[in-house]
């Protein structure tokens, strides 16, 4: 079956950076787009980054513009998120999803998350 597995949350004071990553299993990777949202109770799940399923193409909420990037590795089934000059807003569960190439829009395939906690 298809496993969306996030890994690298943690807690981190503002400012700081983390690298998050996730590792898919049970479809072909290289057939996918991926995004990354983000959720909490206030306001719900937001979309973060989205890349294409070659990389070329990238796209980001403005609140994470210039301080996030989207990367992945066909090769290794994973898609990344480099978080830098960390927000105490940016604190949320970040969830990583899949959507088939042919129609990018319609994520089919969610991970369970990973806690990201931020000090201020």
């Amino acid at each position: 079956q298809v496993q969306l597995v996030e890994s690298g949350g943690g807690l981190v004071e503002a400012g700081g950076s983390l690298r998050l990553s996730c590792a898919a299993s049970g479809l072909t990777f290289s057939n996918y787009a991926m995004g990354w949202f983000r959720q909490t109770p206030e306001k719900g799940r937001e979309f973060v980054a989205t890349i294409t399923w070659n990389g070329d193409g990238t796209d980001y909420a403005g609140s994470v513009k210039g301080r996030f990037t989207v990367s992945r590795d066909n090769a290794k089934n994973t898609v990344y998120l480099q978080m830098n000059s960390l927000k105490f807003e940016d604190t949320a569960v970040y969830l990583c999803a899949a959507a088939p190439k042919s129609d990018p829009s319609k994520y089919d395939w969610w991970g369970q998350g990973t806690q990201v906690t931020v000090s201020s």
